[in-house]
């Protein structure tokens, strides 16, 4: 069963959604892609197997079938493997799915999508150190302050949740899509929580990433709720804020 190859703290995030009148958005990492051998530092060529096609559409449909939600809003980074995966997403759940579901995949091309654009101020200064560092070492690096070229890490953390919030659905049993990469799912998830250190278990699987939502009428004074791999989390985003200082 192609299912067997989603990480299980999806299935088990599932139960712990809120009501169904509170939209929620999926942010998560793209699908199976192939493999390549380095330091977790992957092309933007790569494209998702066949195996990947599969589960991104498997994973569609039991969604819908298991929340009842409708995918309302879609956003991606534009690496052909989210982008696809995004796709492959909303064509399964239009298998099952009462309500029309979005067919439009709205591409986010400022870079807060792709790894490691949304946390960069400087590439020309960035760049070395995620070459020598690897993924894991690099946003470990990130999380704690420590690169040249780079936002801060709560600065940069925000703007993508802002993002988030921006393009989060509004409808009850709303569903948005967010497609990204595992440095960015790693960094947010690692930033939100306080940590200053993440070893290569906590980094995000493909297929894998957190439900987020928000209660509050304007961004900066809402209170965020994220689900990852089975507990829930939350914080306000002023305080958050208020960490830079």
């Amino acid at each position: 069963m192609t299912l067997k190859l989603l990480p299980p703290s999806m299935f088990r995030a599932l139960d712990l959604l809120p009501d169904p009148n509170i939209p929620v958005t999926l942010f998560t990492r793209h699908s199976l892609r192939e493999l390549v051998n380095g330091q977790g530092l992957a092309g933007y060529d790569l494209q998702l197997t066949d195996q990947g096609r599969e589960l991104a559409k498997a994973w569609g449909a039991y969604l819908i079938e298991n929340t009842g939600r409708t995918i309302q809003h879609c956003i991606s980074s534009p690496i052909q493997r989210c982008v696809d995966t995004a796709a492959l997403i909303i064509e399964g759940a239009d298998a099952v799915a009462r309500c029309p579901n979005t067919h439009t995949i709205e591409i986010v091309e400022q870079g807060l999508l792709v790894e490691p654009g949304s946390f960069v101020l400087d590439i020309k200064q960035a760049a070395p150190f995620f070459r020598q560092q690897g993924a894991l070492g690099f946003i470990n690096s990130f999380v704690n302050n420590a690169l040249p070229g780079m936002k801060h890490p709560i600065t940069g953390v925000f703007d993508v949740l802002e993002l988030i919030y921006n393009t989060h659905p509004s409808a009850p049993y709303g569903l948005s899509l967010a497609v990204s990469h595992d440095t960015i799912i790693a960094a947010i998830v690692a930033v939100m929580a306080g940590r200053q250190q993440i070893d290569q278990e906590d980094w995000p699987a493909m297929m894998e990433g957190l439900f987020v939502w928000f209660e509050g009428d304007d961004f900066a004074g809402s209170e965020l709720n994220w689900l990852w791999r089975g507990e829930r989390h939350h914080l306000r985003v002023s305080d958050f804020l208020n960490r830079h200082e």
